[in-house]
């Protein structure tokens, strides 16, 4: 009777937990526990639900980025000074090297082209470039000791294009709508266009699929169809 009693405890802490348990009774008689083992077989959903989650995530990421860029696009059309003229104002104004350039979202400069510019020693500047008349309407130093300045210069070293003729080589993909350093791996100009993301050689001025960009590669075929802008 005890005996019943363990097996029957031990198998419904099985059914309620799940997985394997090994149940031990002690006979009456003395003998060795006899080891008896119940298999609990509970389905897993972790997993799929995981697997959704990720799949949601990497749609409304894409979905997010494809807004986004139709933001910057509706922003850049309305604009009558592409981003390669904002470079060069940007750097008539400061002279140096111009690291990225891309529409301001915020602040009293809201909606103007807004060019980083570093400096031989390193360091950083922000000017902000009228969309309209390529006026320069505001000049800061940017304070930050990070050196992502000097970063950004070594990462440019040797190279061919700089931001300007990189932003005009992206204008053959569509509007640029971003232009910026990328030293994620080898370094190349990373050109944003209302066509999607595009990469241009430091050297020959190449300009590549960033295969990164689902949306990019989907204009890609838009492209071969014979649409482009």
């Amino acid at each position: 009777m005890k005996r019943n009693i363990v097996i029957a405890t031990v198998t419904a802490a099985a059914l309620v937990g799940g997985g394997t348990v090994a149940a031990y009774a002690s006979a009456d008689d003395g003998n060795a526990p006899t080891q008896r083992q119940t298999n609990v077989r509970v389905t897993d959903d972790d997993r799929n639900d995981d697997a959704d989650d990720r799949k949601d995530d990497a749609t409304d990421d894409r979905s997010d980025a494809a807004d986004d860029r139709s933001d910057d696009a509706t922003e850049v059309r309305a604009s009558t000074i592409s981003a390669a003229d904002a470079i060069a104002a940007a750097l008539k104004n400061t002279p140096g090297t111009a690291v990225s350039a891309d529409r301001d979202d915020d602040g009293a400069g809201a909606g103007a082209w807004d060019v980083n510019v570093v400096k031989g020693d390193g360091t950083e500047y922000n000017v902000q470039v009228s969309p309209d008349t390529a006026k320069v309407v505001g000049a800061q130093r940017d304070d930050d000791d990070d050196n992502d300045g000097r970063e950004d210069l070594a990462a440019l070293k040797g190279a061919s294009v700089d931001a300007r003729e990189a932003a005009e080589a992206g204008a053959a993909k569509g509007t640029v709508t971003d232009v910026d350093l990328d030293d994620d791996g080898p370094a190349a100009w990373s050109v944003e266009t209302t066509k999607g993301e595009w990469k241009v050689d430091l050297k020959t001025g190449k300009v590549t699929q960033d295969h990164d960009d689902d949306t990019a590669q989907d204009n890609g075929q838009d492209d071969r169809d014979g649409d482009d802008d």
